[in-house]
């Protein structure tokens, strides 16, 4: 079972891949969405959940996604076609570091993908080349709350505490214009879910040959999680403008 797939199935009942609850979702796109007509874009859009919540919040928005998984694109085609939404929506699959747009957006997102550009900053680099004049990002990323344990970097990287991630933020050229720190109950809630889909599946699913590594998966991702990083690790979104634009 490949990496892509396993996170299809851990994503079955949490379906924005981060550590935010529905309606903290809704108030970010209330934020972020400059404006009904506005044109979006999701660099590493997994499954398509962020720009399928924008589209049905507004008519007259179109959006693209990026990813490189075929089988996150096809469910969010599939789930496009169910809302009613999929003459908005376009798809490539494609390496989103490397995305060749054909032109700007009012709306760039980069949700828990800022891996796929090698950290905060180079996520942020990478919007702006996207963005239009007036546009916002929304982007959200791991921060240190306290000190992590070497065992906690090993597993996220080399994370900064809150203000340190501003103060970078900031330097770099942008002007927060709105965020959200993700809750404990966030938190614990996305990494349970993660866990329990997937275990689930392999309990639901006992002579496929792939149980014993979802199980596997599960309980190595539960300890990770317990013992690596859950007393140091926090989420952190924001809603940001270009300072001198």
């Amino acid at each position: 079972m490949d990496r892509q797939h396993i996170s299809r199935l851990a994503h079955a009942d949490h379906p924005v891949a981060a550590p935010l609850d529905d309606d903290s979702v809704r108030r970010l796109l209330a934020r972020a969405v400059p404006g009904d007509g506005a044109r979006a874009l999701d660099l590493g859009c997994g499954g398509g959940e962020w720009l399928l919540r924008a589209l049905t919040g507004h008519p007259r928005l179109t959006a693209e996604g990026v990813d490189t998984s075929e089988s996150a694109l096809d469910h969010a085609r599939e789930a496009a076609t169910r809302l009613g939404v999929a003459d908005r929506l376009t798809l490539h699959r494609a390496d989103a570091a490397r995305f060749p747009a054909a032109h700007r957006f009012d709306l760039v997102l980069c949700v828990g993908s800022t891996h796929a550009f090698g950290g905060l900053t180079a996520s942020l680099a990478a919007a702006r080349e996207h963005l239009a004049p007036g546009g916002r990002v929304l982007v959200g990323d791991g921060f240190w709350e306290r000190d992590p344990s070497l065992e906690a970097v090993e597993l996220l990287g080399d994370l900064t505490d809150l203000p340190t991630t501003l103060e970078r933020v900031v330097a770099d050229g942008w002007t927060p214009v709105g965020g959200h720190i993700s809750t404990r109950a966030e938190l614990d809630d996305y990494e349970w879910s993660w866990t329990g889909a997937l275990a689930t599946w392999a309990l639901d699913h006992p002579t496929d040959p792939d149980r014993a590594q979802a199980l596997e998966t599960a309980t190595a991702h539960r300890d990770g999680w317990l013992r690596g990083y859950r007393d140091s690790l926090g989420f952190l979104c924001l809603v940001l403008r270009p300072t001198d634009a």
